[in-house]
């Protein structure tokens, strides 16, 4: 794994470089901003304690316009890729789950975020407004969930086979597709891991690693396709790895319930916001359109 992931972020960086010449508009010569880096540092560390990091950002970044909306799934998947790595080796070495589980899922994870960022970096923009805005009202669902405990119990397994297996390989595929819109992997594959019998806490290791090394592969499509903030990206990075080891390494637990409900606010506020500007979006172009017909 570490051999992977290392390739995955060579890659990522490489990618990176290659871009900077044609990115000024995206502020590449300007230091991230004060606020991009408290992004960064507060999505990831409250994702190290697992509420998720993706509808944070989307809802932050919507309200402050610090990207426009077609790149703010791009600049997630590459600016949240350090911290997300490594969350996922530390967890890892901490939760044991059977090996072969841990592989199957990611890898089918990996593939679905890998055709999902081919479609997404292609969309126009009000088509990617909406994915989000329903993006956002699933993660508002899912807080909730949290928040009154409407969760499957889950049992004592570290690992799955056969069918089970196969199951949970085809919801982690969809999810994985789905993440790269937005709509975050983390409460959906605790409640994946829950009904299959596993112990929940097996959903660390498998969710943080399908993140690791889904990010930077879907981060790669959407580097090619052009649709990131480069240096809102590299705020989430800087900021989110000296977080994730505070949160994982020394503060490890905090009670979370009234953080969730900001977020549900939050997010329920940004979700509004991004159907609303997917309508404006689709009205300007159909009168565009009207009028070029004429």
């Amino acid at each position: 794994m570490a051999l992977l992931t290392a390739g995955l972020l060579a890659a990522w960086a490489r990618a990176a470089a290659a871009t900077q010449a044609g990115r000024e508009r995206d502020g590449w010569r300007g230091r991230p901003s004060v606020f991009e880096l408290v992004v960064g540092f507060g999505t990831n560390f409250f994702d190290t304690l697992g509420i998720g990091s993706f509808a944070p950002t989307t809802s932050l970044f919507k309200l402050k316009n610090v990207v426009p909306d077609e790149e703010i799934p791009g600049t997630m998947m590459i600016g949240h890729t350090p911290p997300v790595v490594i969350q996922a080796f530390i967890f890892i070495a901490i939760i044991s789950v059977q090996p072969t589980t841990l592989f199957v899922l990611i890898a089918a994870a990996v593939l679905g975020a890998w055709l999902g960022a081919g479609i997404v970096a292609r969309l126009p923009r009000f088509r990617i407004q909406i994915g989000m805005g329903v993006a956002l009202l699933i993660a508002a669902a899912t807080f909730l969930m949290a928040i009154f405990e409407i969760t499957a119990v889950g049992g004592e397994a570290s690992g799955l086979s056969g069918g089970s297996l196969a199951l949970a390989a085809g919801c982690l595929f969809v999810l994985g597709a789905l993440m790269t819109i937005g709509i975050g992997i983390y409460a959906p594959t605790m409640i994946v891991v829950s009904l299959m019998g596993l112990n929940p806490a097996v959903a660390f290791p498998i969710m943080m690693g399908a993140s690791a090394f889904l990010m930077p592969v879907a981060g790669l499509r959407f580097l090619k396709a052009g649709r990131f903030g480069l240096r809102a990206a590299l705020g989430l990075a800087i900021g989110g790895i000296p977080a994730v080891l505070i949160a994982a390494l020394i503060v490890r637990s905090l009670p979370l319930n009234a953080m969730r409900w900001l977020v549900v606010i939050v997010v329920l506020y940004a979700a509004i916001a991004m159907l609303r500007s997917a309508l404006h979006e689709r009205r300007s172009g159909t009168r565009q359109y009207g009028r070029l017909s004429e």
